[in-house]
C-alpha cells in the first residue's frame, strides 16, 4: 500500500513513487557531478522555451524527472567544468548537495525566532570574522552577494556620519565616496540605491594598479573645503578586469586620518586571507577595514548564492537597520525568542539558510583544503602568463596579479583587430567546449581574460586551452580575419 501525504493536492499522491523517483533525481545528479569533466557548456537547443511552457494542469512526478535530466541537467551555465573561467563564478560543490537537500525539507528562515538554523549563520559569520581578522563581536549577515552585502555596509557607513538619516533622510547634505579608478559597478549602484548619488562617487586614479593614497587624502580634503562630507572611501581587493589588490593599509592610513569610513570590496578577493603566501600579503590591512563585501560562492566554490557583509562595530550595523513592529516582537522563551534575530542586520526579513552550504563545505573537507585550492588557482594563473609568454605571437594584458589572466591571442595585429580577433576566439572556444575565456578591455583592446576560481581546474587544462587559442590564432590572415 502507497503511503499517502497529508496536505491536500499540494503533497505527493504516492509517497512510495515519490521517494523511488527522487532517488532516481539523485542518481542523475550524482552521475552529473562525477562526470563535470565531461559536460562543458553548450547551447541551449531551440524549442528549449516551448518545453518550459507552463500548462499548470499537475504531472507525474516521473515525467517531472525526467525532463530534468533531458532538459535542466545538460543546458547549464558552465561554471562546474574545470575549464571556465569567465567572469568570475565559482564551481560548487559536492557538499552543496547534501546541503540542498537538508535545506529543502527544514526549510527555515532565518529572518529570526528560536531555532537551530540560527546558531549555524553565527558560527559562518564568527569563522569569517576569524579568518579576517576581525575582533570578537563583528558582526555579520550572510547575503545575496557582494552587491547586497555593499549596500548593507554603505548604509551602516553613512549612519555613521548622518545620525537621524533613517528618521529624516540625506537632505540636502552632499556625501561623498571614494574609489579606484575601475571598481566594481556594485559600488556605484550602491550609492545609487541609497539616494546618495552616483555623482558623489569620486574615482580616484591609480598608481601601479592601486588607487593613489595621496591624490586620495587630496580629494577628500578638497571635497571637505567645498562643503561636502566625505564618509566612505572603497578599497578593493581583487578588481574584476585583472585581479588587483589596493593597498589597504594605506588606505586605513588616510581613513583614520580623515574620518572615513573603509570599506572592502572583497568579493573574491578577500579570500586570499587563507591562502599561502606572497598572495596572503595582497590583503594586509583588510582588518582595519570598517566592512567588509564577500562572496562564498566565487573563491570559496560553494553553490549560488551566498554571500556575505562583515561589519567590525555590531552596535553600528544594527542601528542601520533594525526595527521591530508589533507582530515581530521578541520574547524571552519559546519559539519568539532566540535573540538576537537577523532581519535587525539587514534589508531581508525572509531568508533562506545559505549558512548551511557554507558549514557543510567546511565540515566536509576542511579549512586546508580550501586554502591549496585557492593558492592552486593562483599558481595555475601565473602558469597561463607563462604559456602565453612562450607564444610568440601572444601578449599579456598586464602582469599576473592574483588569480587573473589576460592576454591578446595575436600582438601583430592592429588593436581593432586584435580585439576583434580575441572576441570570435571566446565564443569559438565557448562553443567548443574546449574553455571558457571572458573578454575584457586593456589599453584599447579586447582582450582574453581567464578568472581562474575553480576548484576543479588542473595544469594539463590550462596548457590545453592556451594551445587551442594558439591554434585558432595561426589561422587567421594579416588583416586579422579568421580563414
Amino acid at each position: 500500500m502507497s503511503k499517502e501525504f497529508k496536505g491536500g493536492g499540494l503533497e505527493p499522491a504516492d509517497g512510495v513513487d515519490f521517494r523511488a523517483q527522487a532517488h532516481r533525481l539523485l542518481d542523475a545528479c550524482l552521475n552529473q557531478l562525477e562526470n563535470a569533466s565531461e559536460r562543458p557548456w553548450q547551447e541551449p537547443p531551440e524549442g528549449l522555451d516551448t518545453r518550459y511552457v507552463i500548462a499548470g494542469e499537475g504531472r507525474e512526478v516521473g515525467k517531472l524527472v525526467d525532463q530534468i535530466t533531458r532538459d535542466v541537467l545538460p543546458y547549464h551555465g558552465g561554471n562546474t567544468h574545470g575549464r571556465f573561467w569567465g567572469w568570475v563564478q565559482g564551481s560548487g560543490l559536492a557538499s552543496d548537495l547534501i546541503a540542498n537537500m537538508a535545506s529543502s525539507v527544514v526549510n527555515a528562515n532565518l529572518g529570526g525566532r528560536n531555532h537551530g538554523a540560527n546558531e549555524m549563520e553565527r558560527a559562518v559569520v564568527d569563522w569569517t570574522r576569524r579568518k579576517m581578522g576581525y575582533p570578537e563581536g563583528a558582526s555579520g549577515l550572510l547575503v545575496a552577494g557582494t552587491s547586497q552585502a555593499t549596500v548593507i555596509s554603505f548604509q551602516a557607513a553613512r549612519l555613521r556620519v548622518l545620525k537621524d538619516v533613517r528618521l529624516k533622510g540625506q537632505g540636502d547634505q552632499r556625501l561623498t565616496a571614494y574609489a579606484a579608478a575601475g571598481v566594481h559597478n556594485a559600488t556605484r549602484k550602491a550609492l545609487e540605491l541609497l539616494g546618495i548619488g552616483a555623482e558623489n562617487l569620486r574615482l580616484v586614479p591609480l598608481r601601479g594598479h592601486r588607487m593613489d593614497a595621496d591624490v586620495l587624502a587630496q580629494m577628500v580634503r578638497e571635497d571637505r573645503a567645498s562643503g561636502a562630507l566625505p564618509f566612505l572611501v572603497v578599497g578593493t581587493a581583487g578588481s574584476v578586469d585583472i585581479g588587483a589588490f589596493d593597498d589597504l593599509n594605506a588606505l586605513a592610513d588616510v581613513a583614520a586620518q580623515e574620518k572615513l569610513w573603509l570599506h572592502v570590496d572583497g568579493a573574491f578577493g578577500a579570500w586570499t586571507r587563507i591562502a599561502d603566501q606572497p598572495w596572503r600579503g595582497l590583503t594586509d590591512g583588510i582588518e582595519r577595514a570598517g566592512s567588509i563585501a564577500l562572496d562564498f560562492h566565487k573563491w570559496m566554490y560553494v553553490g549560488y548564492d551566498c554571500g556575505m557583509a562583515l561589519i567590525r562595530d555590531e552596535a553600528e550595523h544594527r542601528a542601520a537597520f533594525a526595527a521591530r513592529p508589533a507582530y515581530l516582537k521578541g520574547a524571552d522563551s519559546g519559539l519568539a525568542g532566540g535573540e538576537p534575530w537577523f532581519t535587525d542586520y539587514g534589508i531581508d526579513l525572509s531568508r533562506g539558510n545559505r549558512a548551511l552550504k557554507v558549514w557543510c563545505a567546511l565540515e566536509m573537507f576542511g579549512e586546508v583544503a580550501f586554502s591549496d585550492a585557492i593558492t592552486s588557482n593562483c599558481q595555475l594563473a601565473q602558469l597561463m602568463a607563462q604559456e602565453v609568454a612562450r607564444q610568440p605571437r601572444m601578449r599579456l594584458g598586464c602582469a599576473v596579479i592574483s588569480n587573473i589572466c589576460v592576454f591578446t591571442a595575436r600582438d601583430d595585429l592592429s588593436p581593432a583587430e586584435q580585439s576583434d580577433l580575441n572576441a570570435a576566439i571566446a565564443r569559438q572556444l565557448q562553443d567548443s567546449g574546449d574553455a571558457v575565456f571572458s573578454t575584457t578591455d586593456i589599453d584599447g583592446i579586447t582582450m582574453l581574460r581567464a578568472a581562474i576560481t575553480n576548484h576543479r581546474s588542473q595544469p594539463e587544462d590550462i596548457i590545453d586551452a592556451v594551445a587551442c587559442v594558439a591554434r585558432e590564432a595561426a589561422g587567421v590572415n594579416d588583416r586579422g580575419e579568421i580563414g
